[in-house]
């Protein structure tokens, strides 16, 4: 009992200490506190795959009233923004070369008369291909609304002529989207924050603090301490794994009162795989704290180490769409099993079978990095 006394001692006080050290620095607190808000709402206007009211222009040469029914249905659909008005094929070509214009619809002269005769009238529809994801939704938009309109204007056509039940198609595909059916893409980024800020706040605070003491000086004034290496690491660690878990129930909150993200899963399950993923995040830290020798070095490796970890992780870009080379080495990254297990659980709501793998995957991970980490720390000045 005296013994676990004292070692509880010790670590009360490597823990106070280390909170003192926060509070006295106010860029810490800032970092810590202020910076996961302005990641989320940073990230979670920004990385968005929703694109509406692409600005678009119309060269009307018809000026009928099909045409201003046409064009009435691409603006009810929301994805077009139609602020200009043009009168020249060159002013349609200025304006989409400057930037002004993402799309131009061209309805040419005769494009009412054809329709009154029941012939096939043409429209063209411009797209500047210079941002592939714009273009991609603009061209799926401008195609699926055109033919909903082809559509319209066949039943009318067909009803005047009496023949409105021959118009059914033969086969009739319904579809369903499971989980998210509005598709709004802040459903799927904001879970992927959380891991995202979890892993930049717990790598670059936890690299900096021991590199600290070193700087300072004061790793000497622990040397001399009867205070053992691992109870140096564990004090040192816990004051960073408690602000973590107050960023993660910071985003949660954000993201679910501001951003209207509905948590369907069990949050207790998520809290307790969330500290699972910083032990991965904290072993990280705390190896490069091993190896820098400056607060600066510290910073540059965890930059280093972070950036190519959220572009192999799946937060931005498909890991499916990836060379099979990236897709291999994306294994080695704790966040690629994070972001599964957070998505799956926020969005689908699934329990612990359906993301056991990589639970699995993330223990393994996580031992690895902490048992290297406390292995390559040693009390004393190299």
């Amino acid at each position: 009992m005296k013994v676990v006394s004292m070692i509880n001692s010790r670590l009360r006080s490597i823990i106070y200490k280390e909170f003192i050290q926060i509070i006295r620095d106010p860029r810490t607190l800032v970092i810590m506190f202020i910076m996961p808000i302005l990641m989320l709402f940073l990230l979670g206007y920004a990385a968005t795959n929703d694109v509406r009211n692409i600005p678009a222009a119309i060269f009307d040469q018809d000026r009928s009233v099909a045409a201003r029914e046409l064009i009435d249905a691409y603006r009810a659909a929301d994805y077009f923004r139609f602020d200009f008005d043009v009168s020249s094929p060159e002013e349609l070509q200025w304006l989409i070369d400057s930037g002004q214009a993402r799309a131009g619809l061209i309805i040419p002269p005769d494009y009412g008369q054809r329709l009154a005769r029941h012939e096939q009238a043409q429209v063209a529809f411009i797209l500047d291909g210079s941002d592939p994801t714009i273009a991609a939704t603009a061209l799926s938009a401008a195609t699926l609304i055109g033919q909903a309109k082809a559509t319209a204007v066949l039943r009318a056509t067909l009803e005047t002529r009496g023949q409105g039940g021959s118009i059914e198609a033969p086969v009739e595909v319904r579809t369903q989207v499971w989980y998210n059916p509005d598709l709004v893409s802040a459903y799927f980024m904001i879970p992927a924050l959380i891991g995202t800020i979890l892993q930049y706040m717990a790598v670059l605070l936890t690299s900096t603090s021991i590199v600290r003491e070193r700087e300072r000086g004061t790793i000497e004034q622990l040397i001399i301490t009867p205070i053992r290496s691992w109870e140096l690491v564990v004090g040192k660690l816990t004051p960073y794994t408690l602000i973590a878990f107050f960023n993660l129930l910071e985003v949660l909150i954000i993201g679910t009162l501001w951003f209207k993200v509905p948590i369907t899963g069990d949050l207790g399950l998520l809290l307790v795989l969330s500290a699972l993923f910083l032990v991965s995040t904290l072993g990280i830290g705390l190896l490069i704290s091993t190896i820098a020798r400056t607060q600066f070095e510290a910073m540059l490796l965890a930059f280093l180490i972070q950036l190519p970890a959220i572009f192999l992780s799946g937060f931005f870009f498909p890991l499916a769409a990836m060379p099979p080379f990236l897709q291999a080495l994306s294994y080695l990254v704790p966040l690629r099993y994070f972001l599964i297990i957070v998505r799956s659980i926020v969005i689908k709501g699934v329990g612990l079978a359906a993301v056991f793998p990589e639970v699995i995957a993330l223990a393994i991970f996580g031992l690895l990095v902490m048992g290297i980490a406390a292995r390559r720390f040693h009390k004393r000045l190299d």
